[in-house]
């Protein structure tokens, strides 16, 4: 485990988790498109995971400087190397907590981070750190999971799993969905000290040729290790079973398409 909440250990899953980048990558359009960076921008990327959207950031970009950070090393380490592979020399990656980001007050124009804060041992020291760190009017884009039921994927392992394991190794929803309920993500970006925010509540559509290309990407990518490692084999094949009955009405003609919702938030300095 990375600590409390039952979340992932995020330096162990640094390798795998790409695995599952094409189906965010539509969340890392959103938060650059609401994002507007300018040339010349100076932008930092918050628990840049193993580096996008900041890697598309800086790419299409080449005129902005992108510094991206993340609390678990071996993250920031596997999104260093492919800045590296790339010859990129306009972003860079390092290790560093949210909460104590170690930069200036008021030096960077734009702050992003995707799928972050809800994660964060403090959420609200951590949007403080990013506000404290913008620059006069600078703009800060964020993107949280939403309610609990409309994180699909994960509430059907809540749902399987709840009979099964002992409270202490369920799937971490209630952390994962934190900031989603109304007014709770309102309330945590007035806190931080932003004065002009927008919240819009975005769909987000996990696309598989067939529900076992989902359970593939499951298992390869350790994501739920730490669950399946206190299974039998034989629970954990009944498990698979019970997830794909939830599957089923998501079944279309041109595959599995499972709905998501999250919030995207725009806030200025």
């Amino acid at each position: 485990m990375s600590g409390a909440d039952n979340q992932p250990d995020w330096q162990a899953i640094a390798e795998k988790f790409d695995l599952w980048l094409p189906q965010l990558e539509p969340v890392g359009e959103d938060l650059l498109r609401g994002l507007e960076p300018f040339s010349g921008d100076l932008i930092l990327d918050v628990a840049s995971g193993t580096g996008e959207p900041a890697l598309t950031l800086a790419k299409q970009n080449p005129e902005v400087t992108v510094v991206g950070v993340d609390a678990a090393p071996a993250m920031a380490a596997v999104a260093q190397r492919k800045v590296d592979q790339a010859g990129l020399t306009n972003i860079s990656f390092t290790a560093m907590a949210a909460e104590s980001l170690d930069f200036p007050d008021s030096c960077f124009d734009r702050v992003l981070c995707r799928f972050g804060v809800m994660l964060f041992a403090d959420p609200l020291k951590g949007l403080q750190e990013m506000h404290r760190v913008l620059k006069p009017s600078g703009r800060v884009a964020l993107a949280v999971w939403a309610t609990a039921e409309t994180m699909t994927t994960m509430h059907w392992a809540q749902q399987v799993l709840a009979d099964k394991l002992p409270e202490a190794l369920h799937p971490p929803l209630q952390k994962a969905t934190s900031l989603g309920a109304d007014g709770v993500l309102d309330d945590l970006i007035l806190a931080a000290g932003f004065s002009e925010y927008e919240i819009h509540e975005m769909p987000l559509f996990y696309r598989f040729d067939s529900f076992e290309q989902y359970w593939q990407l499951i298992e390869a990518s350790d994501i739920m290790k730490m669950q399946f490692d206190a299974l039998t084999p034989e629970v954990k094949n009944q498990v698979r079973d019970e997830v794909a009955l939830f599957a089923q009405q998501y079944q279309e003609s041109d595959g599995l398409v499972i709905p998501h919702a999250y919030l995207l938030a725009v806030a200025m300095k």
